[in-house]
């Protein structure tokens, strides 16, 4: 007989330490040949300086401790600048003595988005249902005053980063339910709905926001009756909202209509009604699927904040502007650019990365 032979299976060994990891992914995309390798070497050493430029002048020879300008003796940046600026960067022209009212918006303001972003956070829900309908009334009611032995603080003194969250959040609240109802209304099969949804939009897209402003600044005035007028920061809040929601329902149009027409079908076959089909079937799937561009118009929103400057408003760009025109702070333009960059990288940079925490959380397994 002949022996048989025997077979041994030996366990896989690991691929080579160079092909995996970081070095492999180095090896893959920057040194994976000699041209792309002298590139990578050339824009990393650009990179380093530009860096170590940055570092240099903004910390290591940054003045960071004073209350005037004769505190900057260095080189590098005056932080000084933003340190006693603070509260005008923060609040604008609020009154000193009631400084406790933005300072009470802002930490609930970021408590609820907490307890809105963590997921196990009981009752997300009506949290959600709080920050949508009553939160907006309380803050502008204690921010304004006016009552409960509030003194009235008038909106030409407020400022800073709160007109700019005041803004957003109120054009962002504002603008999804009114898109999703105008980009529902443009494809309507009743003609009369229809077409004024279309008119609506393309109106209201065809002009720049910098227009909107204006108009609703210095036009509206005009067509109200004498000892009658719209407060200016109201009428700014609603030419954004209206403006972005526009752009909103075209965002909700195109993901309305990437739902595959067996999902509207389904629906029909089970009955439902007009308005339930839509928000329990084909709505959440719409909304999911173009959480990226929703989060882009917000985002846009956030930063198009800035031109309320234009109705002599002072967000967090504008007292920055007024600021380095100060005598005694002349020749501090830079320190005042970078922290209001800083600033709108921040919140922009937040929304952006809560969008694809929220669009991973909310992965069924369609994507490919």
């Amino acid at each position: 007989m002949k022996a048989q032979k025997v077979h041994q299976f030996q366990p896989s060994l690991p691929p080579p330490v160079n092909t995996t990891g970081v070095v492999g992914w180095l090896r893959k995309n920057l040194f994976n040949g000699i041209i792309n390798s002298i590139v990578t070497i050339i824009l990393a050493l650009l990179a380093i300086r530009g860096i170590w430029a940055v570092l240099d002048w903004a910390v290591i020879k940054a003045d960071w401790v004073g209350a005037t300008r004769d505190a900057c003796t260095r080189d590098g940046a005056c932080w000084v600048f933003i340190r006693v600026r603070w509260e005008q960067f923060m609040y604008g022209f609020y009154p000193a003595d009631e400084l406790w009212r933005p300072r009470v918006f802002f930490a609930s303001l970021a408590v609820l988005i907490a307890a809105m972003a963590y997921e196990k956070t009981p009752g997300r829900k009506w949290i959600f249902g709080f920050f949508i309908l009553i939160y907006p009334f309380l803050i502008a009611g204690l921010l304004f005053g006016g009552y409960a032995g509030l003194p009235v603080v008038e909106t030409h003194k407020w400022g800073g980063l709160m007109v700019t969250l005041v803004i957003a959040l109120v054009g962002i609240v504002v603008s999804l339910p009114i898109g999703v109802v105008l980009a529902l209304g443009r494809r309507s099969t009743m003609p009369l709905i229809r077409t004024l949804s279309t008119v609506y939009i393309e109106v209201w897209r065809g002009v720049p926001l910098i227009t909107v402003l204006f108009m609703a600044s210095v036009m509206i005035p005009l067509f109200l009756s004498q000892g009658h007028d719209i407060d200016k920061l109201l009428r700014a809040l609603i030419g954004v909202a209206l403006f972005s929601a526009a752009y909103m329902a075209e965002v909700v149009r195109g993901g309305l209509q990437a739902i595959p027409k067996g999902q509207y079908e389904a629906a029909d076959a089970l009955g439902l009604s007009f308005w339930k089909k839509m928000g329990l079937i084909i709505l959440p799937q719409a909304l999911k699927i173009t959480i990226p561009s929703i989060v882009n118009t917000f985002i846009g929103l956030f930063k198009d904040t800035s031109l309320v400057m234009i109705i002599g408003m002072f967000d967090v760009l504008g007292v920055g502007q007024s600021a380095t025109t100060d005598p005694a702070w002349l020749g501090f333009a830079n320190e005042s650019y970078v922290f209001v960059a800083l600033v709108f990288w921040v919140f922009c940079f937040g929304m952006s990365r809560y969008s694809i925490w929220l669009e991973n959380r909310l992965n069924t397994g369609h994507k490919r």
